[in-house]
């Protein structure tokens, strides 16, 4: 769909239950317009912003506070799992009780392309936080690169995840993310969706169907083809939404409405 003005794109944006299940409102790469950003994201059903360290969970718990469709995820994202302190977990643990705001624990998981952690900090923090989200029973967000073995053995092993979660981001083929569907995870589908030579995502989302995918977009990360170089933010999760409509060759109002209420149901909210 072509938006021939910007007031155009931000009317669309409130017809439709638009779902966002991974942002990071808090990151400074809102600073200089934040104002704008916000009143767009306020136009979207839900949107779920992440934390990644520990320095950073009481910030993303504040910027729930500017919006009603705004919850939390909080957890150590795996590049931070070195600079976790002793007591780390029980402030985690305290701050996800603080208020029923926070619905997951995440981002959580492995990242063995860059290893900006050591691969066995990164599993000893990811283990904890997965012990934790099973004693408070909230899901989980997995982040997972160039890691979809060790991730689906730590999460064998520590047993099943009562509440399942989101692969956020997610990048593997169609054998993992039916893996992953079947042990109770949803998948993410951001931004990448709509690059032109991503056709394994694509497929991924024609295999698994809608029922099982949450739309998100990793702001201000990884921004749909039509914004490719710049910025990412909330209200893109409607180029996402489109494709993924176009993909499966179902109406818009209906994919719209079916990842919305999967949202609700893996959050465990009500309309």
């Amino acid at each position: 769909m072509d938006f021939r003005t910007l007031v155009d794109f931000e009317s669309y944006l409130k017809k439709l239950p638009f779902v966002d299940a991974h942002a990071h409102l808090h990151m400074r790469h809102f600073e200089n317009d934040w104002d704008e950003v916000a009143e767009r994201s306020k136009n979207l059903k839900f949107i779920l912003n992440v934390s990644t360290s520990e320095s950073d969970l009481e910030p993303a718990l504040e910027m729930a506070k500017w919006f009603d469709n705004a919850y939390v995820a909080l957890g150590i994202h795996p590049h931070d799992s070195k600079d976790v302190s002793s007591a780390y977990l029980k402030k985690l643990a305290q701050k996800c009780k603080s208020t029923d705001k926070v619905v997951a624990i995440g981002e959580i998981g492995l990242d063995l392309f860059r290893n900006i952690s050591p691969p066995d900090v990164q599993k000893k923090v990811f283990v904890e936080q997965l012990m934790l989200a099973n004693e408070l029973e909230l899901p989980v967000i997995l982040h997972i690169r160039d890691a979809y073995n060790e991730v689906y053995d730590i999460i064998k092993s520590v047993g099943p995840i009562k509440k399942g979660g989101i692969v956020h981001a997610f990048s593997g083929d169609t054998i993992w993310a039916k893996r992953f569907v079947k042990e109770g995870f949803s998948i993410g589908i951001g931004g990448p969706v709509t690059y032109p030579k991503n056709e394994m995502l694509r497929q991924v989302v024609k295999i698994i169907g809608v029922k099982n995918i949450v739309t998100e977009t990793d702001s201000p990360y990884l921004p749909p083809q039509q914004f490719r170089g710049k910025r990412n933010e909330p209200s893109y999760v409607v180029y996402v939404t489109m494709t993924i409509a176009e993909i499966l060759g179902e109406n818009l109002e209906d994919i719209a409405e079916e990842i919305y209420h999967n949202t609700l149901e893996i959050f465990g909210l009500r309309t």
